[in-house]
């Protein structure tokens, strides 16, 4: 084992290796994604994560398969860093059988509960309160599990993440908060949202660990996340994490990004790139070479073209199926 960067969860090189891979698949899924939307080959919308893929990656590969997560409308990113296989994933938002949830979920609802997916959600916050939900449980039944809630910076001035950080707290939940803060909820500007300058500053009140860490930096990721987890397991209680990142397209498909400029979007696109910066670091440290690095790019650019074949070779789910799943004895 060669540890050639030194982080808070011992990963080696090989396991930095594959997070990178995974970066790789998470933009790439994503940019397939806006191109079969544009074609008006995936219906509804969809809210994508480029830009983004250090924070997904990162946090995920610090949990276990048995840890759960709740995902946001940008929840692609979280789903494959969790583990889930990108073909069903692909054919879900297809609307075919072979999806995550039979093609009848699509982009804002892919969960898969064998992998500790809970679920991605459609109302803004919505995880909050069910990943709090997860964490009483494991408690309750001392399972030993952890519940990660993937959310955005607009969804902070819900009810839900102020009742979910007090319950957590005053019971000592294990459950990490995970706001990913890309400096606008929809087209707002969050400086024009709130009055402090850090959404991690919530955390005071409600006497828990807050921090705010570059979303951007896979080992500054990799370390905050694990220490949250880590004190969760040993049932220290929940942690707020506010991880700075920045989307590159609109907040779904219906955005035309007139609340901000070219220049801060080149600015984020040409020095804050998250993948760029991996590939960097891991290369001045030895983790791996130039020609490595382009070996998993083009793995994960295969994974994704596979996986696209694959839903398109997938029978479209019959409306006879539309009530079953729905409803549980």
């Amino acid at each position: 084992m060669t540890q050639s960067i030194e982080n808070h969860a011992g990963l080696d090189d090989e396991k930095l290796q594959e997070i990178y891979q995974t970066m790789w698949t998470i933009r790439y899924f994503d940019e397939k994604v806006d191109q079969f939307f544009a074609k008006g080959m995936i219906h509804g919308t969809t809210h994508l994560a480029v830009g983004q893929e250090a924070s997904a990656a990162g946090s995920g590969a610090v949990l276990k398969k048995t840890d759960w997560i709740t995902a946001t409308h940008r929840g692609h990113g979280h789903t494959i860093a969790k583990g889930t296989d990108v073909k069903p994933m692909m054919a879900e938002l297809f609307g075919r059988q072979t999806g995550t949830n039979k093609g009848k979920g699509g982009s804002m609802h892919i969960a898969e509960l064998a992998n500790g997916n809970l679920g991605a959600n459609a109302i803004v916050g919505g995880g909050y309160a069910i990943a709090t939900g997860a964490a009483l449980t494991s408690k309750m039944r001392n399972e030993g599990k952890v519940a990660l809630a993937y959310a955005g910076d607009g969804s902070t001035n819900e009810g839900s993440f102020h009742e979910s950080l007090n319950l957590a707290s005053i019971w000592d939940l294990p459950v990490v908060f995970f706001i990913e803060n890309n400096f606008y909820g929809m087209s707002g500007p969050v400086v024009e949202m709130m009055n402090i300058p850090h959404i991690s500053d919530r955390a005071a009140s409600y006497g828990i660990p807050g921090i705010t860490i570059n979303g951007n930096d896979i080992i500054e990721v990799i370390n905050a996340t694990y220490d949250a987890v880590e004190r969760a397991r040993r049932g220290e209680g929940p942690t707020l994490i506010e991880a700075l990142t920045y989307r590159w397209k609109g907040h779904s498909k219906s955005d035309a990004k007139k609340y901000r400029t070219k220049e801060e979007e080149k600015e984020w696109k040409t020095n804050k790139d998250p993948i760029k910066l991996a590939r960097k670091r891991f290369i001045d440290a030895g983790v791996f070479t130039e020609e490595k690095a382009d070996e998993l790019q083009n793995s994960a650019r295969l994974s994704i073209e596979e996986a696209v074949k694959f839903a398109e070779e997938s029978p479209i789910t019959d409306i006879s199926e539309l009530y079953t799943d729905v409803y549980s004895d």
